[in-house]
């Protein structure tokens, strides 16, 4: 990763504003005072079991909801909660369950693919409209598999599986909605392509392109735009949920919470992960990520250091500041490991 990027770091004019925990006690946190700022990349670190996941994922989350933190008597108060807007756990879990989810019905964008090729002289002449060219409406689609293009085949004692359709081999839509084409390219033949071939196939349609582009910056131009949401990675599906963040173009004040996102990630899409968070800030956003990787802590604006160790020895806030501070804690396991990396990236400096 590119610790370059940490020279981006927000610099704290002390007016900056925070989200106070006041008295947190769930599972082996011990009457802890957490502050979080706002509008900073902010990582919880610690050793596994020392309450990370707890404070942020189940107490703050709750918290910032409205939902469950009183009900469960886990903290004692929460202050500045009136400078958010919204909050949002962005984990790896699936964005769809079954074949007929796909990238761009997730991120909005398959409405305006369904609207250009109602527009085609063609499809005006049939009067067809924009539903003609929807999954989820009979007559367009294929009436065997109803628009998944898969056939779901019940297993008894283990999970379902999907075969893909004998009528329309996968195609998802009936003959005469497959004679309607663009640019030589009939609605099946462009949900095949990848999300960069699209972005030179709608060259013409502003709105589209800028909506699909999102994808492309946050690292997924590979994908296809029919892709089933159930064959995306973890990763993937965590990347698509802040792509449809920035999409949104929101206005700013949400706080967007991650639990560990770069298990099992590349390093270049770590890279690229960190840059989309950083986009997500540079909105007035803040972001909270529970996080081991040393490179990616020493990127962050705050740390807050739980610990010292696991368990019932774990537990309180050992450390909080820049991860500059953060190295040169004693008693800090992850001050001693951002201590070496540091020493590491300075020795890699040309």
């Amino acid at each position: 990763i590119p610790i370059a990027a940490a020279g981006r770091r927000k610099k704290n004019n002390g007016e900056r504003k925070t989200i106070g925990l006041r008295g947190v006690c769930e599972h082996n946190l011990k009457d802890v005072d957490v502050d979080f700022p706002l509008g900073a990349f902010t990582c919880i670190t610690g050793v596994s079991g020392s309450g990370k996941s707890t404070l942020v994922c189940d107490v703050l989350y709750n918290a910032l909801r409205g939902d469950g933190g009183h009900r469960l008597h886990n903290y004692r108060s929460v202050l500045g909660n009136e400078h958010v807007s919204g909050v949002m756990m962005v984990d790896q879990s699936p964005i769809g369950k079954t074949p007929r989810s796909n990238p761009t019905t997730y991120i909005k964008a398959f409405s305006m693919i369904r609207d250009i090729f109602a527009s085609r002289r063609e499809a005006v002449k049939r009067g067809y409209l924009s539903g003609r060219f929807s999954f989820n409406v009979a007559g367009g689609r294929c009436p065997r598999c109803q628009g998944m293009g898969y056939e779901r085949v019940e297993m008894h004692f283990m999970a379902d599986l999907f075969v893909r359709c004998s009528e329309c081999e996968g195609r998802r839509f009936n003959h005469e909605t497959l004679e309607i084409t663009h640019r030589g390219l009939d609605l099946s033949e462009v949900l095949d392509l990848t999300v960069d071939d699209a972005l030179v196939h709608f060259a013409g349609h502003k709105a589209l392109v800028d909506r699909l582009g999102v994808l492309s910056r946050v690292g997924l131009g590979y994908i296809r735009l029919g892709q089933p949401s159930t064959t995306l990675s973890g990763g993937e599906s965590q990347r698509m949920k802040i792509a449809r963040e920035l999409a949104d173009d929101n206005d700013g004040g949400g706080v967007y919470i991650l639990d560990e996102p770069t298990t099992g990630l590349h390093v270049d899409d770590v890279a690229t992960l960190i840059e989309v968070l950083r986009e997500l800030m540079a909105r007035g956003n803040s972001v909270i990520v529970v996080e081991h990787n040393p490179q990616v802590i020493l990127q962050s604006d705050h740390v807050i250091d739980l610990g010292p160790e696991g368990g019932e020895d774990g537990g309180r806030v050992v450390a909080t500041g820049t991860p500059s501070q953060i190295s040169r804690t004693r008693g800090s396991h992850t001050g001693h490991y951002l201590k070496r990396a540091l020493r590491q990236t300075r020795k890699a400096k040309p």
